[in-house]
């Protein structure tokens, strides 16, 4: 096949050096990722391979380019987000359309896998919504992100958030402290994607006027939630009556996130994890959309991924 070259100059000394990357691994990632060689002399790139690969590189390269510009730190995470959408054509204008603000902050789907599922949280036909797959894929910080969106905009009245507390079983009562200071151990993976979204201010505003509950698992028998937006999350360790329960407390105007990772269940091996249940006798009910993550969409240190795929592939070996 005929080799062709692309050159592209970069009039930004510092965020050329940040695009590139310690020791040029920025660029060893996209040559791998499209099948091109890169040569980074003075200031410019020389994009060598077929047409259409050095293409897609050199757009991906000048979007990760207009990124460092704008101050974000060009990290391999960051260069292998960009690279996925990169490899199926999706656009910057397609991308702002499914992205949303939460206050200042803009949330802006990493990967093809975010881009799904985060249409399905926008999609006003969806009042729940299923986010299955491993941990790392971002599946609880959008949905906690989105909520938190709408509650700002006066969308919903409130944002109630529940995980199942399974070691602390039924004693929750027994622990010290107050019904918050009991149940925050478990809460606090929430309460850091709430941090990272609103601040720590506005969230602790908010949770003190009651724009946003806490409400483990097993409080939550017995309610109806209008005009609220539900994250159960970690519902991998609800059982599959914790889950009828908590998916019927849905009242008027609410919406409902269920997120959790079907292969990291903390349930006895005797029982069926409620959220694989669900996404199995749920799948084409009108009004409910499920969204899986694999490790592929891991976004967090790149080494996860890895240790996610060689986790994926004993568990196969070990069933066959």
């Amino acid at each position: 096949m005929k080799t062709e070259t692309l050159e592209l100059k970069f009039t930004n000394a510092i965020a050329f050096r940040n695009l590139c990357g310690v020791n040029h691994r920025n660029l060893a990632q996209i040559e791998l990722a499209f099948g091109v060689n890169i040569h980074a002399p003075g200031g410019k790139m020389i994009f060598e391979g077929e047409a259409s690969s050095i293409s897609l590189a050199g757009k991906a390269t000048s979007r990760l380019f207009e990124r460092a510009v704008s101050g974000i730190n060009i990290s391999e995470a960051e260069v292998l987000a960009v690279l996925s959408f990169s490899k199926i054509g999706m656009e910057k204008m397609q991308l702002d359309q499914i992205s949303f603000n939460v206050g200042s902050k803009r949330i802006t789907p990493r990967n093809p896998a975010q881009q799904t599922y985060m249409q399905m949280l926008k999609d006003q036909d969806n009042d729940l919504v299923f986010g299955s797959g491993p941990a790392g894929t971002g599946k609880t910080f959008l949905a906690i992100a989105y909520g938190a969106s709408l509650l700002l905009s006066k969308q919903v009245e409130r944002m109630v958030v529940a995980r199942p507390a399974l070691e602390a079983g039924e004693r929750l009562g027994f622990l010290p402290g107050d019904f918050e200071e009991k149940v925050d151990p478990y809460m606090m993976p929430i309460w850091d994607a709430f941090t990272q979204t609103l601040g720590a201010e506005k969230f602790a505003r908010l949770k003190e006027n009651g724009k946003i509950e806490i409400a483990p698992l097993a409080f939550m028998r017995g309610r109806t939630f209008t005009d609220s937006y539900i994250v159960l999350d970690e519902a991998q360790n609800a059982t599959i009556k914790q889950m009828q329960m908590v998916l019927t407390r849905l009242g008027e105007g609410a919406r409902m996130v269920v997120t959790g990772d079907p292969d990291q269940s903390d349930l006895p091996i005797t029982s069926v994890s409620g959220l694989s249940h669900a996404v199995k006798i749920l799948n084409r009910v009108e009004g409910i959309a499920i969204s899986k993550f694999s490790a592929d969409d891991v976004v967090r240190h790149p080494l996860v991924a890895r240790i996610v795929k060689a986790y994926d592939t004993d568990r196969k070996q070990q069933v066959i």
